[in-house]
């Protein structure tokens, strides 16, 4: 009993560093992670250093060139990947650009996708199908959340002229989590990329991209990982580098004679760079993974999200009103649940119901349900919250 005190209690100060979470019951990591505050000092801090020196001066150069260093690190150690493999980007849907539109596309290719994707990735999809007679299916794996083998269905939908297979770690919408190194050794098989769409797993998953065996995983650091939004990356294997072209082309992805006249990419990550970015933010997110170690591992961050997604998963099933779509407990920290009573837009109202009891959850078209997401910085009294606020909703109490 005491270690469990004992732990609430380091927890409870480790949230503090969390200005978000002292006034309302967040359970929308998925969405936006709430910034701690040290991340928001290094970002402030780092907007004052550039201006004292002179935002374009040598000094401020080289502290620049320190900062991208140390968050291409930093977010390199959350993946157990080399530093060089990774690219810095703004968002999840610039990497998934990035290497969509790098493949050197031939009439009759074939791009496979899970019915669980982005509608950004989708519309991207479908505009390199447009314009390189590139056809595009999707493979059913929505319906093997409580039954069936991805793999198996992946398999099945796999083509001889399958160049890119696009599919998520974690699926948004319904929490499940692939068995993605089965599904690479399956595609690899057949000769076909991976592209990993990594919203919902980075920062959420203990991860290692080499042994995954991905060639592209395209993340971002303001979710899970509760850094400032703006700032992602896309990780590119060592061994598919020199087939994926450059699709934004800028100064840091080039190198330059002693003229300055472009003469070649750059040997790493950088070659899929542009230009200037929003500096400043990556100071925020260095930090914000900084903080999140305080607490513990990626494995044991993983495993408190489990424990939480565990007991909000029990607790919302024991609801007479209340159906999960898993039927089994979650393996990530989304959990996603459908109200029975069969009313016109029941799931929205439910959600601007918990925002008025300042309880922040989100409604998601397909499938039509709620869907609520704990971190390992989540409290069970939050998630007892949440329960008695769809009680009263519900007026089952």
């Amino acid at each position: 009993m005491t270690s469990i005190s004992a732990a609430q209690t380091r927890l409870h100060r480790h949230r503090e560093q969390f200005p978000a979470l002292a006034n309302k019951t967040y359970l929308n990591y998925g969405g936006q992670g709430p910034m701690p505050q040290g991340a928001m000092n290094a970002i402030t801090q780092a907007q004052t250093y550039v201006q004292q020196t002179g935002p374009f001066g040598n000094e401020a150069y080289a502290w620049l060139t320190q900062e991208k260093q140390a968050m291409r690190e930093a977010i390199a150690s959350q993946l157990q990947a080399p530093p060089e493999t990774i690219t810095l980007t703004e968002n999840v849907t610039v990497g998934c650009n990035i290497a969509m539109w790098g493949i050197e596309w031939q009439p009759g290719d074939h791009i496979l996708l899970s019915d669980c994707e982005h509608p950004g990735v989708i519309a991207t999809a479908e505009e390199i199908q447009r314009r390189f007679a590139v056809e595009v299916t999707t493979c059913p794996l929505k319906s093997t959340l409580n039954t069936g083998d991805p793999v198996t269905v992946i398999a099945q939908h796999l083509r001889p002229h399958t160049r890119l297979v696009i599919l998520s770690h974690v699926f948004w919408n319904t929490g499940q989590v692939l068995p993605l190194d089965k599904i690479v050794e399956v595609c690899g098989d057949n000769n076909s990329l991976v592209l990993v769409d990594a919203a919902q797993s980075v920062g959420l998953l203990p991860l290692n991209l080499p042994e995954l065996g991905v060639d592209f995983y395209a993340f971002t650091g303001h979710k899970w990982l509760c850094g400032p939004a703006g700032i992602g990356g896309l990780y590119v294997r060592p061994e598919v580098r020199d087939s994926l072209h450059p699709t934004f082309i800028g100064l840091r992805g080039i190198t330059v004679d002693s003229q300055g006249k472009p003469v070649n990419w750059q040997p790493d990550g950088r070659r899929y760079e542009v230009s200037t970015s929003a500096y400043s933010l990556y100071g925020g997110l260095t930090q914000a993974i900084a903080i999140h170690g305080q607490w513990g591992t990626p494995e044991e961050r993983y495993q408190q999200i489990c424990r939480n997604s565990n007991y909000l998963w029990e607790s919302l099933t024991a609801l007479p009103d209340v159906q999960c779509l898993r039927t089994s407990p979650p393996e990530s920290g989304i959990v996603s649940f459908q109200l029975t009573q069969s009313k016109p837009r029941i799931h929205f109202q439910l959600v601007q119901f918990l925002e008025s009891q300042k309880i922040l959850t989100r409604t998601l078209a397909d499938p039509d349900c709620v869907r609520a997401t704990v971190h390992y910085l989540t409290l069970e009294s939050e998630i007892d919250q949440l329960i008695a606020g769809i009680k009263k909703f519900c007026h089952l109490d």
